[in-house]
């Protein structure tokens, strides 16, 4: 196989690349003057079976155009094979018409990819399980459940004792799935939103009274939801609060509003590179995917069972 890294994520492209023990392929990706993307492939992909690691992340339309062309440079370079491994992807949360002459920008997206080339996508932590169905080609969606599991066996002395909380409805399969794993009960918020980026409290299904609670939801943005919801959990009686997320998008004031939050801590993934942004604050770390896409990848490369990774 062979892996080619776009710029949206280097530092975990490289650590796949050091799991598998794979090099990353020798190219330029690089802006013309005008900010263009300029691909160039530096070694022979010629009947090769390329995987490309690139988060459609904030610059999310530069990041977009980058893995578009680089697919299309390998299509055209004659790879037998193009995966587009997406860790975090971008414009998953436009996946209906939420009113009339509204787009659905995730469709939109997945036909860019199928038709710049790519033979499969990779991705991990979907906003919305029916993403997977709007793509013509097989795409995996990986489950980052188990790592942040993993995570709070390791750092909570009794996970038994904790309530897992899903931030809105939507999110009540994926928060359902880590109760489990966990043996944990499970609570909901009543989330109602007034626009994007906005929403407020109305109710909370459970009883926290007394109860360590945990956020769990695929992804952060602005962090009004989860520090929302952290402050309403502790308002009915919750001992402490803690977030874990996928993918941290953190836009605008999210960090500080996060440090400044009743939050214990906010724990992500690095499916996105924002550690220049979060360095130094306390509340926030991390832990690492690397190790999950690149076994997947293995296992693509393998023809193997992807799935047979949850089991």
């Amino acid at each position: 196989m062979k892996l080619l890294a776009g710029n949206s994520n280097p530092v975990l492209s490289q650590d796949v690349a050091s799991h598998l023990d794979v090099p990353l392929c020798r190219a330029q990706v690089k802006r013309f003057a005008d900010n263009e993307v300029w691909v160039t492939i530096d070694e022979n992909v010629r009947g090769e079976d390329v995987f490309v690691l690139q988060s459609t992340s904030y610059p999310a339309n530069d990041n977009l155009m980058e893995l578009l062309i680089c697919i299309d440079a390998l299509k055209r370079a004659s790879a037998k094979r193009i995966t587009a491994v997406m860790p975090y992807f971008g414009y998953a949360r436009q996946d209906r018409k939420t009113g009339g002459r509204t787009p659905i920008s995730a469709k939109l997206v997945a036909n860019l990819i199928t038709r710049a080339g790519a033979d499969r996508v990779l991705t991990m932590d979907l906003h919305s399980g029916q993403i997977q169905g709007f793509f013509d080609i097989p795409t995996d969606n990986l489950l980052a459940a188990p790592i942040l599991g993993q995570n709070i066996k390791e750092n909570y002395d009794n996970p038994s004792d904790l309530l897992i909380v899903s931030p809105d409805v939507g999110g009540v399969v994926r928060a359902l799935q880590l109760a489990s794993r966990l043996n944990a009960d499970l609570a909901i918020i009543d989330k109602r939103r007034s626009g994007p980026g906005k929403s407020e409290v109305a109710n909370i299904i459970g009883d926290v009274n007394g109860r360590r609670c945990i956020l769990f939801d695929d992804l952060i943005d602005g962090g009004g939801t989860l520090c929302n919801a952290a402050q309403a959990l502790i308002d009915g009686g919750a001992t402490e609060v803690s977030a874990y997320v996928t993918h941290g998008v953190l836009s605008g004031a999210a960090v500080e509003r996060v440090q400044a939050s009743v939050l214990k801590e906010l724990v992500m993934t690095d499916s996105i590179d924002v550690r220049e942004r979060t360095e130094g604050w306390a509340k926030i770390r991390y832990v690492t995917c690397a190790p999950l896409i690149g076994e997947a990848i293995r296992r693509i490369a393998n023809e193997e069972s992807v799935s047979k990774l949850f089991d």
